[in-house]
């Protein structure tokens, strides 16, 4: 998702700390904005303060963790991003750059004598190295626009990088004479995606490297018009070297214009570095295949693979070819479950892997020798990614209540460490509330897990409000995450009770469960969403008389429905990003093969039952029934649901004379990344709810 992360520069945080032990680390943050607690519950100011970790990369010894932390300032309404690394043990923490540019893509070189990163320093980004303690820091690269990911080959000769290549202008002779000319003039389609318009191509390059600079730039596709990686949330995990430093292997799919918005089916492609020639390896397999994985020993490659082309929710299996005699191998078979982020051991009989089950993620393996699955780790967390160091693995965690920290697990038993404590003053001061786990029968008789959030100091004798919370999706995980916006603690800070449903199109419940609500948003899972409710408004601690519902993307379309059909359950309603009027969304989006699958076709097509079922249920429909106060959020640069379905949901519930409030981000997409408009968002959230709910 780098393409949506915004590249913030400015504003350095000094995050130090002091010598710690294991047990009891005393950690101390320093150099932070000021921020004045007013008690111990979270409020917005504290949820952009707190250090956001990611990227961890273990040092090819085994013995040292590197990873980043990205604060925010909001004063300056920006963030930077710095390097520390810490022992595979949680001792010798250290912080070891300090810059006003981000660093990003850190990995460290196959020698372990230096790391290497991506910085805007030279005022692109550029490849730049130093030292593992931050010293010696030099510019490598001097690449032309700059590059947005890199690798460094097994034998330390070559790298690989991505970077963007601009499409060359069609109609130059109409632009002919006038430079300061604004239109855009397009005759097909894929012209924008997600939250901007497609001016270049994500190409792969190699080039020679000597330890002080890269020569001889190679681009890959030899200037075809495709993406690799693949946009919007395709990465430089989308491409690795083999371990013989011969061949790169790469995600692609090859279409474009109109016949690349119909379809996923993307490929898994290598090229011999030797004769410059390209095989594609998963020919015939209509999904998407990506993040292709070289094994250490060189005889294997494992990569993440869909089956259905136009489906972008289908089941993500594990596939292995065996390159010594060219056999294909759906390593995940019989496992119901998704397959993601793959790390395989030093001594490639293992492949370790996140995924989600239950409202989870925990580490699995597949043992390359038995062919068999197993569950490495239980607990009411996420485990999102996972790194090999020997007998441990490095892995990132997150619940509810805690945001990412480092992880040592150990294999043979699953148990885990803490390693990172980048928030741990923080979260000294704050009183989390009860996160709990109800199992709901449904309408038809199915069992849905369904995740309460307390107030910190609930009090059963109390009645309190509760949130009907709508994920979006519609299909992916609800789990353990802890959001920067859609932040269940935060909620429960205010004294509202959240209920969160694992509703029809949740995956972690088997493929059927996630599949049902293609064609039928309007049904099983609007249900599924009312029985959850219902049933928490039995309780006497929750305030039948005092309930909201809230959501974003497919979520807002779900506050829409339920807008229309709730009689009088709710009081409040929240709408962020959400799809009001079907028939326009399908016309108005980029990815059709998404329309296409969920909906069942376009809605012209009268005699599809199935899509005209689906257009028949569209929210827009129901607005004469709208009688309940509500909040609609959108972003202008969202290109996925346009600004236009949130402001006509407002336009008409303002004719209707329901109370109504309509909040535009012109600077923000599908999601709210700057800290002042996410602090924003939140403060007419909560003024919304207080107002109507309180």
């Amino acid at each position: 998702m780098k393409n949506f992360i915004a590249l913030f520069i400015a504003f350095v945080f000094l995050f130090q700390a002091c010598e710690q032990k294991k047990e009891e680390p005393k950690v101390e943050i320093i150099g932070q904005p000021e921020l004045t607690l007013t008690g111990d519950r979270m409020t917005p100011e504290v949820l952009w303060a707190f250090g956001r970790v990611g990227g961890q990369e273990v040092s090819p010894d085994g013995n040292t963790v590197l990873y980043g932390v990205t604060y925010y300032s909001i004063e300056q309404n920006k963030g930077n991003r710095e390097l520390y690394t810490v022992d595979v043990n949680g001792e010798n923490y250290k912080r070891i750059t300090e810059s006003p540019k981000s660093e990003y893509n850190a990995v460290w070189r196959p020698d372990g004598k230096k790391i290497g990163l991506l910085t805007s320093e030279s005022g692109s980004y550029q490849l730049w190295e130093m030292n593992p303690d931050g010293s010696g820091r030099i510019q490598i690269s001097d690449i032309e626009g700059g590059i947005t990911g890199f690798k460094y080959s097994p034998d330390q000769s070559k790298i690989l990088y991505s970077k963007e290549v601009p499409i060359e202008n069609k109609f130059t002779d109409i632009y002919a004479g006038l430079p300061q000319a604004t239109g855009r003039l397009n005759d097909d389609l894929m012209y924008r995606h997600w939250d901007h318009w497609v001016d270049t191509y994500s190409h792969v390059f190699y080039a020679d490297y000597d330890g002080s600079k890269v020569w001889n730039e190679k681009d890959i596709l030899d200037g075809e018009p495709y993406q690799a990686p693949l946009k919007p949330f395709g990465g430089i995990e989308q491409v690795d070297w083999s371990a013989d430093s011969k061949s790169i292997a790469y995600t692609c799919k090859k279409l474009t214009g109109k016949a690349a918005t119909l379809s996923t089916n993307s490929d898994i492609y290598v090229y011999n570095l030797e004769s410059g020639k390209t095989m594609n390896m998963t020919q015939g397999i209509m999904g998407f295949d990506v993040a292709p994985l070289y094994s250490p020993d060189g005889k294997y490659v494992a990569w993440e693979s869909m089956e259905r082309e136009g489906y972008e929710s289908d089941q993500n299996r594990l596939f292995i070819q065996n390159l010594e005699t060219g056999k294909k191998t759906y390593a995940s078979k019989g496992f119901d479950q998704n397959v993601g982020g793959l790390t395989w051991s030093d001594d490639s009989k293992y492949i370790y892997f996140t995924s989600d089950w239950h409202g989870t993620f925990q580490i699995y393996r597949f043992g390359i020798d038995n062919s068999k699955i197993e569950k490495l780790t239980e607990g009411l967390h996420d485990y999102r990614s996972v790194t090999f160091s020997g007998e441990k693995l490095i892995a990132s965690r997150s619940t509810m209540s805690m945001p990412t920290e480092l992880y040592a697990v150990t294999i043979n038993d699953g148990n885990a460490s803490q390693i990172t404590f980048t928030n741990k003053d923080l979260l000294d001061q704050l009183t989390m509330g009860k996160v709990e786990e109800r199992w709901m029968k449904t309408i038809d008789g199915k069992d849905m897990l369904t995740m309460i959030i307390y107030p910190p100091d609930f009090d059963p004798n109390k009645k309190y409000p509760a949130l009907l919370y709508c994920k979006g999706g519609p299909q992916g995980p609800l789990s353990q995450n802890f959001h920067y916006r859609w932040n269940y603690q935060i909620m429960a800070a205010n004294d509202y009770i959240i209920v969160a449903p694992n509703r029809r199109g949740v995956s972690g419940f088997g493929q059927a469960w996630q599949e049902q609500i293609s064609g039928d948003y309007h049904g099983k899972s609007m249900s599924d969403y009312l029985v959850a409710i219902d049933e928490m408004a039995k309780e006497p601690f929750v305030d039948e008389n005092r309930l909201g519902a809230l959501g974003a993307s497919a979520g807002g379309y779900a506050v829409f429905y339920l807008a229309g059909i709730h009689e009088g359950r709710f009081k409040a309603f929240i709408a962020h990003d959400g799809i009001f009027n079907e028939e326009a969304q399908y016309l108005e989006t980029e990815e059709m093969w998404f329309e296409n699958w969920d909906k069942g076709g376009p809605f012209w097509e009268k005699d599809n039952k199935v899509a005209q079922e689906a257009y028949a249920h569209s929210p827009h429909k129901l607005i004469q029934n709208w009688d309940t106060p509500i909040l609609i959020i959108h972003g202008e640069l969202d290109y996925r649901v346009l600004y236009t379905q949130g402001m006509t949901a407002f336009n008409g519930a303002v004719l209707r004379d329901v109370p109504a409030q309509y909040l535009h981000f012109p600077d923000e997409n599908h999601w709210v990344l700057q800290p002042q408009n996410g602090i924003l968002w939140q403060r007419t959230f909560f003024a919304w709810l207080d107002k109507w709910l309180k």
